[in-house]
């Protein structure tokens, strides 16, 4: 059946690629984004299939609309940390206001949570029933912290207001459209890689993520949003690799020289990072693509992104 559906952040790495997903399922898209890491050209291949509104959800939004996807909050460290006070707003009051119009539309949100919320986790891997280790005041928290607020103001509107939600806890994602200044780990060692330069490891490398597609995880949220479930639910891919081991692994894909190098690891930073997704998989959602699959696809989109710069 043909939806008209809302993504906020819609511009933005991940918000284009769900944005055409959902294009190519024949539903009325809108993309509401502020732009501030979000950009145009994610969505230039879709402008005329999916309406476009810029506005900062901080801000109430009125719109008729079936479902809504709340992607909007910026989630690389470098960005989140530019502005902490902001990203602490996005999250709070850009999950207000979207609920709130999800109560006034009658229409379902999913809100695109992170595996932040598990902090720098004492539980390895880390369920969905585990609450965290967070700390509520160092320089993560603002991303941390709102997003695990976010999570409370979700569930309150279901209990008090009968909003239907789900949420999802998004660990690691990459893939093309990632930004190339973004600071997240994937996008930082293919762009140091393929320019020369040396890679940037914080700590001895030995601490771990676990890497999804972009692809896998735009299927896992339209599979939730489709659910009766409310989640949490943890999207992302399992198997569990070192930093020194992905920066091997880029280095060998892109044949580059470069040398690796160690930095002190910034506060707070997780250690641990590996979803357990026994609850997604009760759905039938499961990642399919590999890490040295997913990898050579960046690099090439990276590679044609580097060569216009």
């Amino acid at each position: 059946m043909k939806k008209k559906i809302l993504v906020a952040g819609g511009a933005g790495f991940l918000g284009s690629h769900l944005c055409d997903a959902l294009v190519q399922q024949g539903h009325d898209v809108i993309c509401v984004d502020n732009f501030y890491t979000g950009r145009a050209a994610n969505l230039a291949h879709l402008e005329r299939c999916v309406e476009i509104i810029e506005h900062d959800v901080c801000h109430p939004l009125y719109v008729e609309v079936d479902e809504i996807y709340n992607l909007a909050c910026p989630a690389s460290r470098i960005h989140y940390q530019t502005d902490p006070v902001q990203t602490t707003k996005t999250s709070l009051l850009g999950a207000l206001h979207l609920l709130e119009l999800a109560r006034k539309t009658g229409a379902k949100i999913l809100q695109a949570s992170t595996s932040e919320v598990y902090g720098d986790p004492l539980v390895h891997p880390q369920p969905e029933t585990y609450w965290g280790h967070v700390n509520p005041i160092g320089i993560r928290a603002c991303y941390d912290e709102g997003k695990r607020c976010a999570e409370t103001l979700f569930f309150d509107y279901w209990r008090q207001y009968d909003v239907k939600i789900a949420v999802a806890r998004i660990f690691n994602t990459y893939g093309p459209r990632m930004h190339p200044n973004d600071g997240r780990v994937v996008s930082n060692f293919i762009v140091q890689a393929l320019q020369g330069k040396p890679l940037t490891i914080f700590g001895d490398g030995q601490q771990t993520r676990s890497f999804c597609f972009v692809s896998d995880l735009v299927q896992g949220l339209i599979l939730l949003m489709e659910n009766s479930l409310e989640g949490p639910i943890n999207f992302g891919n399992p198997v569990e690799f070192t930093m020194k081991e992905l920066a091997q692994l880029i280095l060998k894909l892109t044949g580059s020289k470069a040398e690796i190098c160690y930095h002190p690891l910034p506060q707070d930073d997780p250690k641990q990072r590996q979803p357990d997704i026994t609850l997604a998989q009760s759905l039938g959602w499961e990642p399919k693509i590999s890490l040295l699959e997913g990898l050579k696809t960046t690099i090439e989109y990276f590679s044609n992104e580097l060569a216009y710069v």
